[in-house]
């Protein structure tokens, strides 16, 4: 502290003329820790000017600043807290009141102290100090004395002392009897020093002449001890008397305090009684409710939820320290517990009765059922034993052994009736499927004489009865067999789509009501956050939940929600396995099924998934989902491996090509399929490994043409490819529709090329041998005089082709081009006109090359562009 004076002092006192008397390190009380220093300082000028300066460390550097001075005169009290006790906390009121805390309670009391000195030596005690210890007060000394202002600071505040009005009148008075006083001071000096000298002298003389008075003083004192004395002896028998009676109140007080203290233990003990009574008693009703309460009536239901209820808060009061030890409170918990647990028997005991009861029940109701495609509703039995949940709850909190027994319990019977309903409700799925369609009689199945007897058999049946009359049905749409899926009739797939679909409506809602009910009645929460999405189970085989159940491992129990799945995948096990079943089914009636099924599932599984992505339903349709979409992936598959099986025949025309005409009939059902459907990403996967399918075996089925030129078969196949994609609008085929087109153009081009140079064939050879010459450097104009190419040979050659002749020629090329051609594709007028093009292209051609290397030889051709033009029509309208 010394250090941080002596750095004040230096770097912002001394350069304005003041002087730091006292510092005190302070922080304002209640606020975040920021410490400053308070100083007292005055001035070294007169007149003289006392300060109280607050100075607070800078915070970019290790230097202080003046932050806020206030004058002396301005501050009204100084409060510093306690008197008695060290406190470091004090006030300083000037024109508001400023709360401080110094750094400790000895620097509080040395500024303090510095202040109260400087209040009275310049402020004539005009500041008030409040609860400021008397002895600290003491220390100072008075105004005209030459001493320490701070306590513990040996430097003087200054010994100059202003004169009051009294003094500045004597000097006056003194001054106007000495002449000389003003003109020679020391003279005047000398004076007064004279006087000074006899005034002790008397002072002196005085003195000694009071040593009589000084010696009766003494006197007086002795006597006056000894009257103390004789008080004293009277004060020592006073409190002698009032010992006993000291004693006698203190036996008063004990006694009243043990009266107090009994008093208080009763109250206490009362209050205690009126604790374990208020919370430890059940009313006679309560206990005969859970005795011998009705079970089966609403209102005894009722009775017994509020008895449970009460009981549970007598058992669960939160008993003071000590209440266990005593004997009743032991006996009314043993009561307590002995009522719980035959309350517990007997509601476990009417429940197993009741899910017993609701599958007797609901078995009477399967057979109106079994002729319609609808499942039992659950409703009114789930509606009854609702009014069991709150009991429910109780028991899972008072006894969770009985709880986890009747779900179990629950379980097993649930299962077993849920099996026997979902089996005969996809047993009539399947007749129906089956019953109507043309492939019925194929597979031996006419109404309810061919009902399938189980899921897994049923298949192992179809599968033998139509081994031996057709090909399996797993084939896709591109079988070249009696069963193309053309053959099928549109009404029947309608029907499929739809009996499909009322299946998952029906188990959608069934899945939903029993999980609602799982949860409300057993008190399990279903919207706890657990790990596990719909992308796992599609990672995994579509059979790995009936494996597990198959199996009975248990899944962990990790949350509410994880026993709710298990549950439900105990009750509903037989669902998963009976819809790959019916999936497998629809895949052999008809392949087309798969694409059917794709949309529907998929539809149901993202509805599924936007309520719960993790329940039961939204994980078992998401397996099931795994199985279609690999049916889908597998129709696909067996499409590519038959085109790339297709063989044609070596006498007749191509034509259309079966796989091309077959892709626009897969690609026409299913745009009208996968209309806004949600697994539109998989069709348009499917499309593009089909149409390279296509592109690849038309080119190989040209290839390997015999009868037909490979350029109209591409052209054909092509044309009739691009056609089919311009209709359909397939988006994710613009690229391979502009692939196709360009595909069918540069081979129309290539066949019609190809055509026009057999009908003048000698023509042909002769102009190529012309633009040879040309081509080795002999002048255009000098072709003329080569022998083999002169105007004779161009004129004996001219006259092989007349009119006539190229009539016949292009006549013939008609009736080539039209055997070549298909009907269904309707090109032939197409390549007629391209064949016209460019006819007329070449003749131009050969008259630019005789105009060019024989000029003015007068040789023409011997038919015009006219004839050429009604040759061609007169052709095409002949046939």
């Amino acid at each position: 502290m010394t250090a941080i004076k002596h750095a004040l002092q230096r770097d912002i006192f001394t350069p304005n003329d003041e002087r730091l008397l006292s510092i005190v390190n302070v922080c304002k009380a209640g606020k975040k820790k920021k410490n400053c220093f308070l100083c007292a300082t005055v001035t070294t000028e007169r007149p003289v000017q006392v300060k109280v300066v607050k100075v607070k460390k800078s915070d970019k550097g290790d230097f202080y600043k003046r932050q806020i001075a206030w004058a002396l005169r301005d501050l009204a009290v100084v409060d510093a807290k306690d008197a008695i006790k060290e406190n470091p906390e004090f006030d300083l009121h000037f024109e508001k009141i400023y709360k401080w805390v110094a750094s400790s309670t000895a620097e509080k009391n040395a500024f303090i102290s510095c202040i109260w000195k400087l209040n009275q030596r310049y402020l004539r005690k005009k500041i008030d100090f409040v609860n400021v210890s008397s002895q600290l007060l003491e220390e100072s000394v008075p105004s005209g004395e030459n001493q320490s202002v701070t306590g513990g600071d040996e430097e003087a505040v200054d010994e100059y002392q202003e004169l009051n009005a009294r003094e500045e009148q004597d000097i006056e008075i003194m001054m106007e009897g000495c002449e000389y006083a003003i003109s020679n001071a020391e003279a005047f000096a000398e004076k007064l020093s004279r006087e000074l000298q006899v005034l002790d002298g008397a002072n002196i003389q005085s003195i000694m002449a009071s040593e009589k008075q000084v010696n009766i003083l003494m006197k007086l004192l002795d006597e006056a001890l000894k009257e103390v004395d004789q008080i004293e002896l009277k004060l020592s028998s006073y409190e002698e008397m009032l010992q006993s009676v000291k004693e006698q109140m203190d036996q008063i007080s004990e006694s009243n305090h043990l009266i107090h203290l009994s008093n208080t233990n009763n109250v206490k003990l009362l209050s205690e009684i009126e604790f374990l009574v208020n919370h430890m008693d059940l009313a006679k009703g309560h206990i005969k409710a859970l005795q011998e309460g009705d079970l089966a009536s609403s209102r005894g239901i009722e009775a017994c939820t509020n008895a449970a209820d009460a009981l549970l808060q007598c058992m669960n009061v939160a008993l003071r320290p000590g209440h266990d030890m005593l004997l009743a409170v032991k006996q009314q918990q043993q009561r307590f517990s002995d009522l719980r647990e035959l309350f517990a028997r007997r509601l476990a005991s009417h429940l197993n009765n009741v899910f017993v009861q609701q599958g007797h029940d609901q078995s009477s109701t399967l057979a109106q059922h079994s002729v319609e495609l609808t499942l039992p509703n659950h409703h009114p039995f789930h509606r009854d034993l609702l009014r069991y949940a709150k009991l429910m709850e109780w028991l899972k909190s008072t006894d969770y052994g009985k709880y986890e027994g009747l779900t179990k319990n629950y379980m097993d019977y649930l299962s077993r009736l849920y099996e026997r309903e979902i089996k005969d409700f996809f047993e009539v799925a399947k007749i129906k499927m089956t019953g109507t369609t043309k492939e019925s009689k194929k597979f031996g199945l006419h109404g309810s004489s061919g009902k399938l007897t189980g899921s897994t058999s049923s298949l192992n049946k179809l599968s033998v009865q139509s081994s031996g009359n057709r090909r399996s049905q797993s084939s896709s749409l591109l079988d070249m067999g009696n069963m193309s899926a053309s053959d099928l009739d549109v009404a029947d797939r309608t029907k499929f789509d739809k009996i499909f679909e009322q299946v998952l409506s029906e188990l959608e809602p069934l899945c939903l009501a029993e999980q609602d009910f799982i949860s409300k009645f057993f008190k399990l929460q279903q919207h706890q956050s657990i790990p596990g999405t719909m992308a796992e189970a599609e990672d995994v085989d579509g059979g790995t939940l009936s494996r597990q159940h198959n199996c009975g491992t248990p899944l962990p129990v990790s949350s509410e929600k994880d026993m709710i799945r298990q549950m439900m995948i105990k009750i509903f096990r037989c669902i998963e396995p009976e819809l790959n079943n019916l999936i497998a089914l629809g895949d052999k009636i008809d392949s087309f099924n798969s694409l059917y099924m794709l949309v529907k599932m998929s539809h149901h599984v993202w509805t599924a998934q936007n309520v719960d992505p993790a329940s039961f339903l939204s994980t078992t349709l998401g397996n099931v989902l795994v199985t279609v979409k690999r049916n889908f992936d597998k129709c696909i598959s067996n499409q590519i491996r038959q085109m790339e099986e297709v063989k044609i025949s070596k006498k007749s025309k191509v034509g259309i090509l079966p796989f091309v005409a077959e892709f626009e009939e897969f690609a026409g059902l299913a745009e009208s399929i996968f209309k806004n459907a949600e697994r539109r990403g998989d069709l348009d996967k499917a499309y593009t490994k089909l149409i390279r399918g296509v592109f690849v075996n038309v080119e190989k089925v040209a290839n390997e043409s015999q009868k037909t030129p490979r350029d109209v078969v591409m052209m054909e196949n092509f044309h009739h490819i691009f056609a089919t994609l311009s209709r359909l609008k397939i988006s994710c085929l613009e690229a391979e529709k502009k692939d196709a087109k360009q595909k069918y153009t540069d081979h129309l081009q290539s066949y019609v090329i190809y055509s026009l140079g057999q009908p003048l064939e000698k023509l042909n050879h002769f102009f190529e041998g012309v633009e040879a010459r040309v081509a080795q450097g002999i002048r255009e104009e000098e072709v003329s005089y080569q022998l083999a190419f002169n105007k004779q040979e161009l004129r004996k050659v001219i006259k092989e082709y007349p009119g006539k002749e190229v009539k016949k020629g292009l006549d013939n090329l008609y009736k080539k081009v039209d055997k070549h051609l298909c009907e269904e594709e309707n090109l032939l007028q197409v390549v007629w006109h391209s064949m016209q093009d460019e006819f007329i292209r070449q003749y131009k051609h050969f008259e630019g090359l005789i105009a060019r290397c024989y000029p003015g030889s007068g040789v023409t051709m011997e038919f015009t562009i006219q004839d050429i033009l009604d040759y061609c029509s007169s052709i095409a309208q002949s046939h």
